[in-house]
């Protein structure tokens, strides 16, 4: 349970490091985007262990302020140093896979120049719609305008729901079990999903095809597609510069992480609305990919099968009793 986690960081900067020598890059952590993203959620990991003891100690003497003997008592109960570094562990070895992911996602356009599979994907999308473009089925049934923002936030809100879930699931797990099993799970979609992208490298519809989302109003998605395609633009340009390279399509990262995690709050038997609130945004997160042109309706079919996949992994390589899981953890005692 413990070593899983950075057995996949492991396996995933040894994957990065043979794709960047081969592509003549070094590893490298652009923007010190993964450096920065892991700091900040060490620090919200923080807080919420301190809420933790707080609201336990406070349910323990049936007050608002409890002393500050009985918190020291929960802490020692509850957050014992091998947990604590289990779930550093945990942290550290996700946001390792994560910065491996970004190299691997950069270099696909140096070992694999000139390969895009857009044409054949969308082609395959026509098919699947009876010739109809299935971005532009969602234009028109739903218009261009109050449905470009909301999908558009739906899709952004996958920048908080990873840092968010990985705390609350380390620190509010039941049992640490759980927590460090979703851990691995994500950590497992970033290797997955590096994989497909060297697998059918492609653009996206908003890319290949931009006529077709000309007229949806400009979002918070719309600044970050412009965002990402200069990124692209300077790196190929001049590979050594520092830039990060982060279009992919083939698969949906944001379909596979969301998928996963719904099925880890059912394997676990989360609360019935947490559930129903897992599927809503794996639902939200499929018609906002569809509809703002990041990816044809079959990278999303990719991602579900990604997410899938983690998931029988993590359990797999976690070795883990979801129904134990399910159970609180039992505190070592106290001293007398």
């Amino acid at each position: 349970m413990l070593v899983a986690g950075p057995a996949v960081a492991a396996v995933s900067i040894f994957a990065a490091l043979v794709a960047t020598n081969a592509a003549g890059l070094p590893l490298r952590d652009p923007d010190h985007v993964a450096g920065r993203r892991l700091v900040l959620v060490l620090c919200l990991v923080a807080v919420l262990v301190a809420l933790d003891v707080v609201v336990r100690a406070g349910r323990r003497t049936g007050t608002l302020r409890p002393t500050r003997a009985e918190l020291r008592r929960v802490r020692r109960e509850r957050w014992t140093l091998g947990r604590g570094v289990a779930v550093a562990s945990a942290l550290t070895s996700f946001y390792v896979s994560y910065l491996a992911y970004r190299n691997l996602k950069s270099v696909v356009p140096l070992l694999r120049p000139g390969e895009l599979f857009d044409r054949q994907l969308a082609a395959l999308d026509r098919m699947l719609f009876a010739g109809n473009d299935p971005a532009a089925l969602l234009h028109t049934v739903l218009g261009t305008g109050l449905p470009t923002h909301v999908l558009s936030v739906a899709y952004l809100l996958f920048f908080a729901f990873i840092p968010a879930t990985l705390a609350l699931a380390l620190v509010f797990s039941p049992n640490l079990q759980a927590g460090l099993f979703y851990a691995t799970a994500q950590s497992i979609n970033w290797l997955l999903g590096a994989a497909s992208y060297f697998l059918l490298p492609a653009l996206g519809p908003v890319y290949a095809e931009p006529a077709v989302f000309a007229n949806l109003p400009p979002s918070g998605v719309t600044r970050l597609q412009d965002i990402l395609l200069d990124q692209r633009l300077e790196f190929i340009r001049d590979p050594m510069a520092g830039t990060a390279q982060s279009i992919a399509a083939f698969s949906s990262l944001h379909v596979s992480i969301f998928f996963t995690a719904a099925l880890v709050a059912h394997a676990l038997g989360l609360g019935r609305s947490l559930r129903v609130g897992a599927w809503l945004l794996l639902g939200l997160t499929i018609a906002a990919t569809i509809f703002l042109g990041w990816h044809y309706v079959v990278d999303d079919f990719g991602g579900l099968l990604l997410g899938a996949a983690a998931f029988a992994l993590a359990r797999a390589l976690t070795g883990v009793d979801l129904r134990a899981a399910r159970r609180p953890s039992t505190p070592a005692p106290s001293p007398a």
